[in-house]
């Protein structure tokens, strides 16, 4: 089991409040990504699920059972950590080993439990293989093994795929998710990355300032952001907005239109523009077009579409995909 409920949880730092007060649960075997950008406070929650951190007020439950006072030890949790914090002078086995060395576990039965993890995650081959002798991707994966043999109620993870370059994060980011299908233990991940959300989570949940501005699965988000915030944080590229007559004449004071959502045609269309910088990525060309008063608006079209810096276009969005937004940015339904 590894079910977690928060409730009223607040933080503060002397007459700092990082998080004002939140309610969240978590489902036994959920995927649930915290998200938002730098400052939201998402580590800080993460970290007082944890028990790395106080709470301020409010209370914080596992499986129904209120640990709020409870030492990180006794809560049943393994943390995976951005820096992977492995024993350099440790074989890969020592290290995964360590925690149950420290548990005063039979030798037999910490060596059964090392080689699970070891065939779990590839890495057999490595066991008496020392940390500096492993690619980034290698190690992470071996601090992974170290959380996986304590049997926890739930992984916790903060940022683990940051310091890996977009190869290996890319691999990395499919192994933790075929590992959660595995497993089908509760995991909780923080990352600032919305792509990371979107292909990991069962559950996503958007943080800004310290507040939940929406909790939902990856196409929820996706296609019915509760507001301004989320429609812009969520999604790749992210949505355009535009104001003024485009908005007014839809009775909105913002409209959100993703760069999938536009036709771009050079014959006609509802926003004339000129095409600024594109980006061939073979699949897609992501085209920047100034479309005068209503700014650069971003279109996502096809990998081999024949318009050049400085052509002339036309744009037009789909009616059925656009997001439409009050003066306070909350979305209109």
């Amino acid at each position: 089991m590894g079910s977690i409920t928060l409730k009223n949880v607040r933080k503060a730092f002397g007459d700092t409040v990082i998080i004002p007060g939140l309610d969240l649960a978590i489902a036994d075997g959920e995927f649930v990504v915290f998200v938002g950008p730098s400052g939201c406070g998402k580590s800080t929650l993460l970290r007082l699920i944890a028990g790395l951190e106080d709470v301020t007020s409010g209370t914080i439950s596992i499986d129904g059972e209120d640990v709020t006072e409870a030492a990180p030890a006794k809560r049943g949790l393994s943390m995976v950590f951005q820096s992977y914090a492995l024993y350099p002078h440790m074989s890969v086995y020592n290290n995964i080993a360590f925690p149950l060395k420290m548990a005063k576990m039979d030798k037999a039965a910490i060596d059964a439990k090392v080689q699970t993890a070891a065939a779990t995650l590839n890495l057999t081959q490595y066991l008496q293989r020392r940390p500096g002798q492993l690619s980034g991707g290698q190690r992470q994966r071996v601090a992974i093994g170290r959380a996986i043999v304590r049997n926890p109620r739930a992984f916790l993870f903060d940022e683990p795929l940051s310091n890996l370059d977009a190869a290996l994060r890319v691999g990395m980011r499919l192994e933790i998710g075929e590992l959660h299908h595995k497993l089908g233990t509760t995991m909780v991940y923080v990352t600032h990355d919305q792509v990371e959300a979107m292909t990991l989570a069962d559950k996503i949940v958007v943080l800004n300032a310290g507040v939940i501005e929406q909790v939902g699965s990856p196409l929820e988000l996706y296609k019915s952001p509760a507001n301004q915030f989320v429609a812009g944080f969520i999604g790749s590229p992210k949505m355009n907005f535009v104001t003024g007559a485009p908005a007014v004449n839809r009775n909105a004071a913002t409209i959100g239109v993703r760069p999938e959502h536009i036709k771009i045609s050079k014959d006609t269309g509802e926003w004339a523009g000129t095409v600024g910088v594109a980006e061939h990525l073979g699949s897609d060309t992501f085209l920047h077009v100034n479309a005068a008063a209503l700014g650069t608006l971003t279109v996502r079209a096809e990998g081999e579409v024949s318009v050049s810096y400085g052509d002339r276009v036309f744009l037009t969005p789909d009616l059925n995909r656009i997001h439409r937004f009050d003066a306070n940015g909350v979305v209109i339904r």
